[in-house]
């Protein structure tokens, strides 16, 4: 069971694939997952993706693939996997199929959470974190006793850079500009299956589990 797991930011395909992930026994993959373990490992691949992440660039497509590859061949993939913010663009999507197929395998389902922009924005903007007790809040679906104050601890909740909703907006026009065209490339390549992502947490996963079952 190889999936690809793909939504704008924000529209929880994180928490689905994490729960994919403990339902079926398959690893949840996360590029910035896979950078870390390498470069902590100081393996070959991991000693050059940080040559690019220390100058502040981009790692390449090609070294990225590679890394990925790397982990799929690993014994707990044996059984499939979940791939979770990669890929992220049409090329990359193509690369990793063509890698794949020299392998004689491929993507068995591509499951896109959909979430309208304006929701993603509430939900994402909303947020609020405790810079003391890491407590989390949200102003309308979990707000705290006294508005603006930690519950747990009385200190001052903030809101983080990447919340903010003009950051969010932006964020969005990046995802609809590079990476929603995927949902239109694994349509093509008969694996492409949406779920309603607005809906309550547990009936999005039951929704995605009568897919994959």
């Amino acid at each position: 069971m190889k999936i690809v797991m793909l939504g704008a930011p924000g529209a929880g395909k994180g928490t689905q694939a994490r729960m994919i992930s403990e339902k079926y026994g398959i690893p949840q993959i996360s590029t910035g997952d896979i950078f870390r373990a390498n470069i902590r490992n100081q393996t070959e691949l991991g000693q050059k993706a940080k040559s690019y992440m220390d100058q502040g660039l981009l790692v390449p497509d090609e070294l990225t693939l590679d890394l990925i590859m790397d982990r799929l061949s690993q014994d707990d993939c044996a059984k499939g996997y979940i791939l979770d913010g990669f890929p992220r663009t049409i090329p990359q999507a193509e690369a990793l199929t063509k890698a794949l197929e020299a392998h004689d395998t491929k993507i068995d389902y591509a499951i896109d959470v959909e979430v309208p922009d304006e929701n993603i924005v509430e939900r994402m903007s909303g947020r609020r974190s405790c810079p003391i007790c890491g407590a989390t809040y949200h102003i309308r679906y979990n707000a705290p006793v006294k508005e603006g104050i930690c519950d747990e601890c009385g200190a001052e909740l903030t809101q983080r850079e990447d919340d903010k909703a003009e950051t969010v907006q932006k964020r969005l026009s990046v995802y609809h500009a590079s990476t929603q065209p995927l949902i239109e490339y694994y349509r093509t390549q008969g694996c492409m299956y949406s779920v309603d992502g607005t809906k309550p947490m547990d009936d999005v996963f039951n929704d995605i589990c009568a897919i994959l079952n």
